[in-house]
């Protein structure tokens, strides 16, 4: 699984990067098309699809860290959560996920099942106790506990989303000039009903000529969940898709952690507000 990895091989382009960006220009601000790698996506959909989408949320039933829902039970099959370009599946059996299992902790057969298909909300993530309650029928296997002595609650699983066409490559060919691409994860916030939000990447490049050219810094983009969603308008295909894991996702109190892996390739967003920050002295 390490070796897999080929860290190594990653090695001379972090460092040139990471040298890089000590002198990189700040990334500039205002509405623009931003291009999000799959690492990036990762934890877009973790905060603005995983979570909102766990079934105790809709309920009023977890309010602790950021844990409410801007969605309703009632919206099921309704609600455009985003563009006919997405779709979000979730997947407790997928190779690899750090929420591959055979059961979850209340004994319900793992599985695979569509949370948005082609933009529209079609499912939730239930255990057995916040299933009965909505009446939506049968469990979807996404109870867990951190461990024997922690009770079982509705958390995220493996949730990705599906591949799109082309490469990154062809992305950025069919890109304007002006355009961002931007990755990895720095930091981020969203408000209580996972609504609104707001996160900083690593690293970017400006595009030109339908190309990565000026390297940035510090980019920060802001959105709403909906509206963010809705404006994507491509998503790149399976040669470009990969899992990205995530390890300390905290919810509940008492506190429990859990994991959970969150497949994606990188997808292209019209009108983000990007932000021109400036790095703390």
């Amino acid at each position: 699984m390490v070796r897999g990895l080929e860290l190594e091989a990653q090695a001379e382009r972090v460092r040139d990067e990471a040298i890089a960006l000590c002198h990189a220009d700040l990334c500039p601000d205002g509405l623009r098309t931003l291009i999000l790698g799959g690492a990036q996506l990762a934890l877009q959909i973790h905060e603005s699809v995983g979570h909102p989408l766990e079934l105790d949320r809709l309920l009023g039933c977890e309010r602790d860290l950021a844990g409410g829902s801007f969605a309703t039970t009632e919206q099921l099959g309704d609600l455009q959560y985003g563009s006919k370009e997405v779709t979000f599946v979730a997947d407790s059996t997928v190779p690899g996920g750090l929420d591959s299992r055979g059961w979850d902790d209340d004994g319900t057969p793992s599985g695979r099942f569509d949370l948005v298909r082609e933009g529209r909300l079609v499912g939730v993530q239930s255990g057995r106790a916040s299933a009965g309650r909505a009446g939506l029928g049968p469990s979807t296997s996404s109870s867990r506990a951190e461990g024997w002595y922690a009770p079982p609650i509705d958390r995220i699983t493996n949730v990705s989303l599906a591949p799109g066409h082309g490469t990154l490559d062809d992305l950025l060919a069919d890109t304007e000039d002006g355009a961002i691409y931007a990755d990895t994860v720095k930091s981020w916030s969203i408000d209580q009903e996972r609504r609104n939000f707001q996160f900083t990447c690593e690293i970017a490049w400006e595009i030109r000529g339908g190309r990565r050219a000026r390297l940035l810094r510090l980019p920060t983009y802001q959105g709403s969940s909906l509206p963010f969603w809705r404006s994507c308008d491509a998503v790149t295909g399976d040669s470009e898709w990969d899992l990205h894991g995530i390890v300390n996702c905290g919810k509940g109190n008492p506190m429990q952690i859990a994991e959970m892996s969150h497949g994606a390739s990188p997808a292209r967003f019209r009108k983000v507000r990007m932000l021109g920050l400036k790095p703390a002295k």
